[in-house]
């Protein structure tokens, strides 16, 4: 019997885990009462979150709501680059390690301490002012996961400069779309990644990018030398990174920013095809997601050693890497590599290594750490872990036990989180300390949060009831706006239930206890391995090669990555569907958005289900890529289809 289907026999006591009381006597967090405590004065819960920052001026004003736009902390100053760095060093903290920084070839490892890093990144923002950036420039990155990352995320924060992070699994036309959008002044670089023993080139990426992107902003390209690819540097807009910082002053003042000047903007999929950028400011975003991290993970800066096993090109990366855990002074590993290379025990023998306490990683990777087998966490010392995350999806039960059961001893507690590039921080979760878990469940809102299941009609749902998962309260890293397009911010996220209240386009169920269960995307955007991806950028992608006339795409159920992209596609008279068609599809999706994008399968059909009135019926196709029954079908215009399609997917199983 699965742990799944033996957890469904589980009473409702037997299938909750309440921290225990070992845990519970030493958390940062053991009074229930403050659930009860921030959601009567919640202005008041985050001011006092805040006022664990070093601010350069007090804020007037701790929130102004005139719905859907929020302002937090008017008035008041503070940059985030001093508070990760120049306030912990002054403070004598300079030679504690900021970073244990492990490269993917074998062996590879730096140390880091915070003075350091200070040292590094006030370098580069000398560079970046000696090559034309300055306060509100943006600066597009796309660096795999090493030091300079971080460096350069921080060096904009320092001066003042907006950045934009692009996942370096991103094609070149992905990266021109955000360089377009954000019309970026500098692309920081490197000649290439290492990804499974392999070198991926990314400074060619970066050339075709520039070349493009439909504007001419781009003016700089520095290049990390990483692993010693051949490139081809311009004469007057390419540098190398070691070459800018020579010479620089370890010692750049940090620039006095409001708390709401933008801190970066960050792309994610969005329905219509477009990518939207995701604004984030700079004093809310701070006090959010270094208050989650410090209770989320009951974070005891003093003895935690942290790894959040998530890539900085997303927003995971962006707080529980980079910006928190420096602002709360964290000790944190950083791994560049997969957790499969050279073996299938990289992972825990860094945790064996480092003495992780705190680990933070995504459901696709417990599962496949499951198909892996346990001998190989077992055949490391992960005594040293203490709590367990998990960030990306919703875990299925049987994930989330054998996470339990395999990787941190019997009283780690999981806490389960649920949030997105939207919100900035945690928005559900439990809190070790006080909230019990239950496998599968985020369990309820962050204290302070006010996150609401509703029906159709915008109204609370009955525990043992699901509906759509709301905010119905302005939360301090909330985003303020879609770079460059308000009126697409207001339409996308405010406007399904009156216009005060986020819809965060997922589902969810409460239990009889009044427990969340996220259930996943009601839109037509889908989450392969924790990686949101629009079915309309992946059909617009298909249609764009010659072959294609048609194409739909859905998300299918996977036992590794959550979601599969399944398309089905029409061809152009003159084209004949073949294994080698399938395959040049699959190539093509990755060149045009990245290789996380590919469809797992692609049927050839010479139609789609579509209604009557010419609407394609995805549900059908979901149902059909899934092998489920289906539903109704008495409303298409070609239910012939749907039986051909049944039988080429038959065929696939």
């Amino acid at each position: 019997m699965s742990h799944e289907a033996a957890i469904e026999n589980l009473s409702r006591e037997e299938r909750t885990f309440p921290p225990t009381e070992a845990f519970a006597a030493q958390a940062n967090l053991s009074d229930p009462a403050v659930y009860e405590e921030a959601d009567a004065d919640f202005e008041g819960w985050w001011a006092g979150h805040a006022e664990k920052l070093r601010w350069m001026k007090p804020w007037d004003t701790v929130l102004e709501w005139e719905a859907p736009h929020a302002k937090w902390f008017v008035g008041g100053t503070l940059n985030i680059s001093d508070n990760c760095l120049d306030r912990h060093i002054e403070s004598g903290a300079g030679d504690k390690v900021a970073y244990h920084w492990e490269g993917e070839p074998v062996g590879e490892t730096r140390t880091i301490t915070y003075s350091q890093l200070k040292d590094e990144v006030c370098q580069f923002a000398n560079a970046l002012k000696a090559h034309g950036v300055g306060k509100g420039d943006r600066v597009a990155i796309y660096l795999p996961m090493i030091p300079e990352l971080p460096v350069a995320m921080l060096a904009c924060a320092r001066i003042g400069a907006i950045h934009s992070v692009v996942f370096a699994g991103f094609s070149s036309q992905s990266l021109a779309d955000r360089i377009d959008d954000a019309d970026a002044k500098m692309v920081i670089t490197s000649d290439g990644a290492n990804r499974r023993g392999k070198q991926i080139p990314l400074k060619s990426a970066v050339d075709e990018a520039i070349e493009k992107a439909s504007g001419d902003s781009v003016e700089t390209v520095v290049v990390v030398d990483r692993t010693g690819l051949a490139i081809s540097m311009q004469d007057g807009r390419d540098v190398w990174y070691h070459e800018a910082i020579a010479g620089q002053s370890t010692e750049c003042a940090a620039e006095e920013m409001d708390a709401e000047d933008v801190l970066y903007i960050l792309y994610t999929s969005g329905t219509t095809g477009k990518p939207k950028g995701i604004v984030h400011t700079t004093g809310g975003y701070l006090t959010q997601t270094t208050a989650t991290q410090r209770l989320t993970f009951d974070l005891k800066p003093d003895t935690d050693v942290y790894w959040c096993a998530a890539d900085i090109g997303w927003v995971t990366g962006h707080s529980y890497i980079v910006y928190a855990p420096l602002a709360n002074q964290t000790t944190s590993v950083m791994y560049e590599g997969t957790p499969d290379f050279p073996d299938k025990d990289r992972f825990w023998d860094i945790v064996e290594r480092y003495g992780v306490t705190i680990l933070y990683t995504a459901p696709t990777a417990i599962r496949a750490f499951m198909k892996w087998g346990a001998e190989y966490p077992e055949s490391k010392d992960l005594s040293s872990l203490r709590v367990l995350g998990t960030v990306g999806e919703p875990i299925n039960p049987e994930a989330w036990m054998w996470y339990r059961e395999h990787i941190g001893p019997e009283d780690a507690p999981i806490v389960d989180t649920w949030w997105q590039t939207e919100t900035g921080g945690h928005m559900i979760t439990p809190l070790p300390g006080i909230t019990a878990s239950k496998p599968g469940s985020a369990m309820r809102a962050f204290p302070g949060i006010k996150a609401v299941v509703v029906d159709d009609l915008g109204d609370p749902v009955e525990p043992g009831q699901g509906g759509y998962l709301t905010i119905q309260r302005p939360w301090p890293s909330m985003l303020r706006t879609i770079w460059g397009d308000d009126q697409r911010f207001k339409d996308t996220y405010w406007a399904r239930f009156g216009g005060d209240t986020y819809f965060a386009g997922d589902g969810a169920k409460l239990d009889e206890d009044g427990a969340i269960w996220v259930l996943g995307r009601v839109d037509d955007v889908m989450n392969v391995s924790g990686h949101r991806m629009s079915t309309t950028e992946i059909e617009s992608a298909l249609v764009d090669h010659e072959s294609v006339a048609e194409s739909a795409v859905v998300g299918r159920a996977d036992d590794l990555t959550g979601q599969a992209i399944s398309a089905f596609v029409t061809l152009v008279g003159g084209y004949e569907a073949s294994d080698e068609l399938e395959a040049e599809l699959k190539v093509h999706v990755g060149e045009q958005i990245g290789k996380i994008a590919r469809p797992a399968e692609v049927y050839f059909t010479p139609d789609l289900p579509k209604t009557r009135s010419g609407k394609i019926m995805r549900r059908l196709l979901k149902q059909i890529a899934e092998g489920t029954e289906l539903g109704d079908a008495t409303t298409l215009a070609n239910p012939d289809i749907v039986t051909a399609l049944q039988e080429a997917a038959a065929k696939r199983s």
